[in-house]
């Protein structure tokens, strides 16, 4: 994290349990970020916070500390089984496995016990942990509301209600269920409240205001700001030059992290066969991919084990991903704004990082709309027709028929850039 990224208001500054500020030792936290900064003294209190920050930015820590000093400071009444205290909902299970594995470094002394609850696998072993009596409840709202029906846990008890990445749970499709568990909850006066957006949009704040007790609002660097921290590039291939433009990109890139974006699903799985085939290891994340074999990919990308992940914006919103040092369009996208979250991806926590874009003959046309989002042209960036490898064509897979339920919605060497939407 760089330090010009971090506030003055030092951790052991504030009034928190020794056991809390342990954790935060063990994270290696002295100074608070900026949304830290703004929303923990509210937070403390306590009062209600609806706060706008993108991943990356310190918001997981800060409504983990807030939350575990509200449980430390208010025992439970009932000698029975462990009900959950806190109520955590994400939008994806690999958000709800990263911010489980922060409550854990944060909450190590505390003795406070974490349960996750999110789709995909591991049913009956997660079933048994929230049987057994959590603290923390973290989950995505599909499995938690299964689990709720069964009756393996009650939400009678709950002290701290998290809504993290609210914009996200809108896009998926999620706020009938978030807003039947909410209903579920003590009133909101008997609780405190925190949410957080990439954007504090109207339907987000309607649904803050229906559910929180009169929430604090914090803006903390718009989205818009990322794109001043990245050095960004941009070509203009032909739809033919595209695929040996990107092989030469990430062949003169080498060794270090890379994150393609593709507009289609279909896209993502044919880069990653290129990449592939021509002496690059790559691979491809969607919603299709088995949960353990997700969950496998993300910690070989964050090992370095594995150099390149492609993806969708609906695949890889709300990864949080450190030292991503490129980012490539290979398609531009058709929403400025998801411009703007795929480049941010290699600048968290206030680092510098590099996007190259495609700017192709299909996708050009959304490069007015981003230019006038981000305030700014992006630079042009050269390449040789001649100089671009000759790729090998990979033997492509052989793929189901198409269920109409299923498959992509459009999103519609030298060069640096690429982008996926699914």
């Amino acid at each position: 994290m760089s330090e010009n990224h971090l506030s003055d208001l030092r951790f052991d500054t504030l009034e928190l349990h020794e056991s809390i500020q342990a954790g935060i030792r063990d994270a290696g936290f002295e100074f608070c970020t900026p949304i830290q900064a703004s929303t923990l003294p509210i937070a403390l209190r306590p009062s209600d916070v609806a706060g706008q920050a993108q991943t990356g930015t310190g918001k997981t820590a800060a409504f983990l500390v807030a939350a575990y000093q509200r449980l430390l400071s208010n025992q439970p009444e009932n000698d029975g089984k462990r009900q959950p205290r806190v109520f955590a909902l994400a939008p994806t299970r690999e958000l709800a496995v990263q911010i489980a594995n922060d409550a854990a470094i944060l909450g190590k002394h505390t003795g406070l016990k974490i349960g996750l609850a999110y789709g995909g696998t591991d049913y009956d072993k997660q079933r048994n942990t929230l049987a057994d009596g959590v603290d923390l409840l973290i989950g995505t709202p599909g499995r938690i509301i299964d689990y709720f029906k069964q009756g393996v846990f009650k939400l009678d008890q709950v002290q701290v209600a998290i809504l993290d990445e609210a914009d996200r749970m809108f896009d998926l499709g999620f706020i009938k269920d978030i807003r039947y568990l909410l209903r579920r909850l003590p009133s909101p006066e008997k609780r405190l409240n925190m949410l957080f957006s990439a954007t504090l949009s109207q339907r987000v704040m309607e649904l803050a205001y229906e559910h929180m007790n009169e929430p604090e609002l914090i803006r903390i660097e718009p989205d818009k700001v990322t794109a001043d921290r990245v050095r960004q590039a941009i070509y203009y291939p032909s739809n033919e030059d595209k695929m040996p433009l990107l092989v030469g990109l990430v062949r003169e890139i080498g060794e270090v992290r890379v994150m393609i974006f593709v507009n289609m699903k279909r896209d993502a799985e044919k880069v990653q066969d290129y990449l592939e085939a021509n002496g690059i290891h790559a691979a491809a994340i969607s919603g299709d991919v088995p949960q353990k074999k997700r969950l496998r990919m993300l910690m070989q990308f964050q090992s370095g084990e594995l150099p390149v992940l492609i993806g969708t914006d609906v695949a890889s919103r709300g990864l949080h991903i450190p030292d991503v040092e490129y980012v490539i369009n290979f398609d531009l996208p058709n929403d400025a704004e998801d411009y703007v979250h795929r480049i941010g991806r290699t600048a968290r926590a206030g680092a510098s990082g590099n996007a190259l874009s495609m700017a192709c003959e299909t996708y050009a046309m959304s490069l007015p709309d981003i230019e006038k989002y981000i305030g700014h042209k992006i630079p042009f960036a050269n390449y040789d027709p001649d100089d671009l490898p000759e790729l090998i064509k990979p033997k492509f897979r052989k793929r189901p028929p198409q269920n109409r339920r299923g498959g992509g919605k459009p999103g519609g060497g030298r060069p640096h850039g690429q982008r996926q939407r699914r």
